[in-house]
């Protein structure tokens, strides 16, 4: 079997918890990308370094101290070990593009599998979305209901006001004069 046919052995599962949201962009960090690759964080930074008009901000970014900080602190044990630098984060776009640096066909192959985890998170948050509208649509109904409930009960205390102290009614028809 060729390695197309045996298929690539990433757990969806293991990509998924690699893809961290970061100013607002869900971007893979170096260091897990390298580790997939299965090649050194500096060589990753290596051919990125070789290669840096195809990777604009927009495609990928260094973590600053505080975002480092925070993103360490949500690890209780700490795998960082000796991180002198800080380390890079990828977009989707920028791991796409990786695949034109690093051309070992592991990369290929890690780059595909990637890819489609990138595309069923963005499926689930598309999902959610809907189910968000969904769920305000509903709220906005149930409010509108609360308020006609009001107003019915309203109606009905001044009914049963109007019932409970009648006025006085003006008798129609023919006065007798001679009483």
């Amino acid at each position: 079997m060729t390695e197309r046919q045996q298929g690539i052995t990433l757990s969806d599962n293991l990509v998924a918890t690699k893809i961290y949201l970061i100013r607002d962009k869900r971007v893979m960090l170096d260091k897990d990308l390298a580790e997939l690759y299965e090649v050194e964080t500096r060589a990753l930074n290596q051919a990125v370094s070789r290669n840096t008009e195809r990777f604009p901000e927009a495609f990928m970014f260094q973590l600053n101290p505080q975002e480092f900080e925070i993103l360490k602190s949500q690890f209780v044990t700490s795998s960082w070990g000796g991180t002198r630098k800080l380390p890079y984060a990828f977009t989707e776009q920028g791991v796409a593009m990786l695949s034109s640096v690093l051309r070992s066909r592991k990369a290929i192959q890690v780059n595909i599998q990637i890819m489609l985890v990138f595309t069923k998170v963005r499926e689930m948050l598309v999902d959610t979305l809907g189910l968000r509208l969904d769920i305000e649509v509903i709220k906005k109904k149930l409010e509108n209901q609360d308020k006609n409930i009001d107003l019915v009960f309203n109606y009905l205390d001044e009914l049963m006001e109007k019932q409970e102290n009648p006025k006085p009614r003006n008798q129609i028809g023919f006065k007798n004069t001679q009483e």
